[in-house]
């Protein structure tokens, strides 16, 4: 079982604690978005994708995105979005896992995964796999996004002994307000979440290689989220170790 590991000094976290990443991702493409140089950049690195099934059917007509992705009635998106997936990790060099829980797109309402569904399969995975960090998205604006991330937090509950990061969710963390809105609800509900150094390359040109695996995304990413704005802007993975508050400083969180 892997052990949490306690930071020397403000911000630092010790080296062994990233002997064995897990990253989670809600879809295929946003551990590469969110935390692509963080992979990239050590040697024992999973990704495991929570909506990598397939839903039980699709739509009749294709969705504005996966339209605008290329993608026609009749298609199994899910099967090409795993071979794009199956590219862009060989490009980081890291493992994968993919869940069988839909995207919720195309699915009913009443038929959406919910975090209390998800945290089981979840944590028997990252058990599994053992590692001795996970990362896992803020959760911001995708409804899949925000689910993912609860039902992260019943993960950590149940796994205090691991060392848990937060990485901040490249298509959304500039929607004013969203990212100041997960901090303070972090910070009031525990654990709380404060940036680390986690030491890691920023290579542009190996994320940038890895995304464009992802051909069907490029479109709609461009169109909805400026994604050639933010490589050419260079725009910094940053990443929030989660853990209590220190003695002392629980009366903080009342400010908020």
């Amino acid at each position: 079982m892997s052990q949490a590991f306690a930071e020397p000094s403000w911000g630092e976290v010790a080296p062994e604690a990233f002997r064995r990443i897990v990253v989670v991702s809600p879809h295929f493409d946003d551990a590469a978005m969110g935390a692509g140089h963080l992979l990239a950049s050590y040697q024992d690195t999973t990704v495991v994708t929570v909506l990598g099934g397939r839903p039980p059917a699709y739509p009749a007509e294709p969705s504005e995105w996966d339209a605008l992705g290329g993608f026609v009635a009749g298609d199994d998106i899910v099967a090409l979005r795993r071979q794009e997936d199956v590219a862009a990790m060989a490009v980081l060099e890291s493992g994968y896992r993919w869940l069988d829980f839909s995207d919720h797109q195309y699915l009913e309402p009443a038929d959406r995964p919910t975090p209390a569904d998800v945290a089981p399969v979840l944590g028997e995975t990252i058990s599994s796999l053992d590692p001795t960090a996970v990362f896992f998205p803020m959760g911001l604006a995708n409804p899949d996004h925000v689910m993912v991330h609860e039902a992260c937090l019943e993960v950590v509950a149940a796994q205090p002994e691991r060392t848990w990061f937060c990485y901040e969710d490249h298509g959304y963390k500039h929607l004013p307000g969203l990212l100041a809105w997960r901090v303070a609800k972090l910070l009031r509900s525990r654990p709380w979440p404060t940036p680390a150094i986690v030491p890691h390359v920023a290579d542009e040109e190996r994320k940038r290689k890895a995304i464009w695996c992802y051909t069907s995304q490029i479109a709609p990413l461009e169109r909805d989220h400026a994604l050639t704005a933010r490589m050419e802007g260079r725009v910094p993975e940053q990443f929030w170790r989660l853990a209590p508050p220190p003695r002392g400083w629980e009366g903080l969180a009342e400010l908020v």
